[in-house]
């Protein structure tokens, strides 16, 4: 009886020491300021996660605590240039944590998905070219986006007058962008603009709200979660009413449709009808070339990840940016939009009167009104987690190897002593003292930093020619259906919108295009 005492008291006292003393007094972590329960357990925070309530959350203890806050037994978020420099500078040792295995693709890594700077560095050389503002803004690319924004036109039309939702007829436009950038028309590209049912389907898993809880299990239980959706026959029926989302679960659709692209593309390649101007192209040419060593499901995993990247956030920014400019208190920066757009000289049109993607480049308001769009509604606005395989030092705090570090474009982004009156629009705010707007574009994260910075960033930018487009035709308004109301979005577990409105439309904005 005395050694079964004495047992259960070294268990008791191992348990207390791990779960209470070695967080709160022992671990290097407990120098860094943050409510004791978040310390003690990773299931506070998980609380915020399925509540929807995080990235909001983390901003409200960055204001209570400061630009450093132990958020989990093993987790810290920071709120610096100094921590961005050092976790996501060019040459950072942190890597991309298991989070980001959720988005592997058929079983391969990818670009975003990578751990090591070294594997990640690899494949972005096949592919920065291709990527790269020189090509894009001009060439082939540049005529493809002025196509995709000529058949949004026409949906415009279609409507006669009457409001459109924009979060899907946007939607359509980056899906059918991205898919003929990375595949080409004939092999992969979609024409949702155009009606085609099949292809506009594909973006049915995206509007799920189940999605939400899907991400919430694949982050915090993905042991279990990988066992729920690999049983089949009766257990598989039997666990049916506990999956998080149900069969097939989200980006099924558009992940069968890029592995069949890939299939397509392959033959192409092999008859030597596969344009080396598309993503997908440009790899079998640096297999073919033994420039690069990927097998048939690297390929697939790559360009299909590139996909799923460049539907939601193009489209995100561009509803968010019209939403914005729709309100009625934000028509003035409307009108200069439009009047910049109309000044426009004739040499800088295409063959359709519209600007080009290098004109709308060149436009200064333009660029004001993006930036501020991506600041205050950034479509990837959650923390950005990164793990180093040696002790470091942030901010004056030793963090052990293996801890998780994170920043968020969220909090970044709504830093008042950088940006006055954070949750206002305000493009004028990017036109200011040149020493206020150097130091704004230091804390502006809406594409993230150093090698891991998003690869598709000036396609995504080239896309924002839709906006100097439309408004050189219309003036846009919100829709009395949608007054009063802020158009919200889908991130991991949460919903973004405005936070200065009480009342959020999810993935619903009706706008009315009235001709100038």
């Amino acid at each position: 009886m005395a050694l079964l005492s004495l047992l259960i008291g070294a268990v008791t006292l191992g348990i207390i020491h791990h779960y209470l003393l070695q967080p709160l007094y022992f671990s290097p972590l407990s120098r860094i300021p943050g409510p004791t329960i978040y310390a003690l357990t990773k299931w506070r925070l998980a609380w915020e996660d399925w509540c929807g309530r995080r990235t909001r959350t983390i901003h409200k203890l960055h204001e209570q605590y400061g630009p450093v806050v132990r958020i989990g037994p093993n987790e810290v978020h920071f709120n610096s240039l100094s921590a961005l420099r050092t976790i996501y500078g060019p040459g950072s040792g942190f890597g991309r944590t298991d989070f980001y295995w959720m988005f592997d693709v058929y079983g391969k890594q990818n670009l975003f998905t990578f751990h090591s700077s070294q594997d990640h560095g690899d494949r972005k050389k096949l592919l920065a070219n291709a990527y790269s503002k020189s090509n894009v803004i001009r060439g082939p690319v540049a005529e493809m986006v002025s196509e995709r924004i000529q058949d949004y036109l026409s949906l415009i039309e279609d409507k006669k007058g009457e409001p459109d939702e924009i979060f899907s007829s946007l939607h359509y436009y980056s899906l059918d962008s991205i898919t003929n950038f990375l595949y080409g028309p004939s092999s992969g590209g979609t024409e949702a603009m155009k009606g085609n049912q099949t292809h506009r389907a594909l973006l049915g898993d995206i509007l799920d709200p189940a999605r939400r809880r899907l991400s919430w299990f694949a982050v915090h239980c993905p042991a279990f979660t990988k066992w729920l959706y690999t049983r089949i026959g009766l257990l598989g029926r039997v666990v049916a009413p506990l999956l998080p989302m149900r069969k097939p679960a989200t980006y099924t659709g558009i992940r069968a449709h890029a592995l069949k692209a890939m299939q397509d593309c392959k033959t192409e390649a092999k008859s030597g009808a596969l344009s080396g101007n598309t993503i997908i192209g440009r790899l079998f040419k640096a297999v073919s070339a033994g420039m690069a060593d990927l097998n048939d499901l690297e390929i697939a995993s790559e360009v299909a990840d590139h996909f799923l990247a460049g539907i939601d956030t193009t489209s995100d920014t561009l509803m968010f940016l019209i939403w914005a400019l729709s309100l009625p208190e934000n028509h003035h920066f409307q009108h200069r939009l439009i009047a910049e757009a109309q000044k426009i000289p004739q040499s800088s049109l295409d063959i359709h009167g519209a600007p080009t993607v290098e004109a709308a480049d060149r436009l200064p308001f333009l660029d004001a009104v993006i930036k501020e769009t991506l600041r205050l509604y950034a479509p990837l606005p959650a923390s950005e987690p990164r793990q180093s395989s040696v002790d470091t030092t942030i901010d004056d705090y030793e963090i052990p190897a293996g801890t998780v570090v994170c920043m968020a474009p969220y909090s970044l982004h709504r830093n008042a002593e950088v940006f006055p009156e954070p949750w206002k629009f305000d493009p004028d705010r990017w036109l200011g003292e040149p020493e206020q707007v150097a130091e704004m574009k230091k804390w502006w994260w809406a594409f993230s930093s150093g090698g891991r910075m998003c690869i598709g960033m000036h396609l995504a930018l080239a896309e924002m020619t839709l906006v100097p487009t439309v408004y050189r035709k219309y003036k846009t308004r919100i829709a009395p259906s949608s007054s009063g109301l802020a158009t919200g979005i889908t991130s991991r577990f949460e919903i973004f919108a405005d936070d200065t409105y009480e009342r959020v439309e999810e993935h619903t904005c009706n706008i009315e295009f009235v001709r100038n």
